[in-house]
């Protein structure tokens, strides 16, 4: 496993942790417990790819790695949601190549 691998297995590592403690004073926790449900995230989603597609479409590259960044870990999230895991994207993936 790279250093790649390592961030994004550690975040979500994070992301599994605030789920289980929902720690009051965490962001992850507001997604997890907000009164839109599941929605909350979803729309997270559809934000950060309008900003990620503005950003590209600026060719702004700093912009556009802090868009991703905030779509793979509302991804994230949202694959914790759903009580799937990294190794499901892995094996999606890699089914792929």
């Amino acid at each position: 496993m790279d250093d790649a691998d390592d961030v994004i297995d550690d975040l979500f590592a994070v992301i599994e942790s605030r789920k289980e403690e929902l720690p009051e004073d965490s962001y992850t926790t507001s997604l997890f417990t907000h009164e839109k449900g599941e929605n909350a995230v979803l729309e997270k989603l559809g934000e950060e790819t309008t900003e990620l597609i503005l950003a590209a479409k600026d060719d702004d590259h700093e912009e556009l790695a802090h868009e991703a960044a905030d779509i793979v870990y509302h991804l994230l999230v949202l694959l914790a949601m759903k009580d799937m895991d990294v190794e499901d994207l892995r094996a999606e993936l890699a089914e792929r190549r």
